[in-house]
């Protein structure tokens, strides 16, 4: 079986097809899903499908773009679910800044604190981090280096940065997902073989992201198969080998 490791299927344009999602992603060999904590607003959404659906686990977290927005005393309220295995989607996000450079300064400091904050968190109850780092790597390699614990993390949708390879020595597993099969996807295609087997995971960033042939569409769990596809390609296993490696790393992070 796969595990989708990153699927927003807390996302609302997921409402009305929930269950025919999953039902695809079933079909597909795909059995379980873990949603990341990115947005406050529909974490509830995300506690009430892992009660509904044996399936599916969430993180609790706030994304670097809600960074001003972060209120751990809303998050504690869901960390201790069952069903609750890691602290997560946080990180460093620099591709929108603001124009001036006093309020770039702000917007860093704010998403590093943020950032700091649930690295610390996660290393209390130790849990696994689930990591967005986006045109940003080196101040997020230098936190995770100063604070991340034992329990390590994945670098969600890897950004083929090769000094971030350095952090599968913390724990640190790298989600791949629909970006490898993107044409101009020859920076993550050529850093691929230097990923340590036992730190690939799959991943789909649903909704969003969708691999080759479907860009353009709405992404759903059933595309991991695409992604395990080109792993396979670009590797001496096959694509259901992929699978079933990627799977035994997902659920020693994970614990599922």
């Amino acid at each position: 079986m796969i595990i989708d490791t990153h699927c927003h299927l807390d996302d609302e344009r997921y409402i009305d097809d929930i269950d025919d999602v999953l039902l695809n992603a079933k079909n597909s060999g795909v059995e379980k899903f873990i949603i990341p904590g990115a947005d406050p607003k529909t974490l509830k959404r995300a506690v009430e499908l892992s009660e509904k659906y044996d399936s599916i686990y969430f993180a609790v977290g706030v994304h670097p773009y809600d960074a001003k927005n972060y209120d751990k005393s809303y998050l504690e309220k869901y960390v201790g679910h069952p069903k609750c295995v890691a602290i997560g989607e946080c990180g460093l996000d620099y591709f929108r800044l603001p124009e001036t450079q006093e309020a770039i300064e702000e917007e860093k400091r704010v998403q590093k604190e943020v950032f700091i904050d649930q690295i610390l968190w996660a290393k209390e109850l130790k849990k696994p981090l689930i990591v967005h780092v986006r045109e940003s790597s080196a101040d997020c390699l230098a936190l995770l280096d100063q604070y991340a614990g034992v329990e390590g993390g994945v670098l969600h949708c890897y950004n083929a940065d090769e000094s971030l390879l350095k952090l599968a020595k913390k724990n640190f597993y790298y989600g791949i997902g629909g970006v490898l099969t993107f044409k101009n996807a020859r920076k993550l295609i050529n850093v691929y073989s230097k990923i340590p087997d036992d730190k690939l995971l799959i991943e789909t960033d649903a909704p969003y992201l969708t691999p080759h042939p479907h860009r353009g569409e709405k992404n759903e769990p059933s595309y991991t198969t695409l992604v395990a596809d080109k792993m396979s390609e670009l590797s001496d296993y096959s694509s259901s080998e992929v699978a079933e490696l990627s799977t035994k790393n997902a659920q020693r992070l994970f614990g599922i």
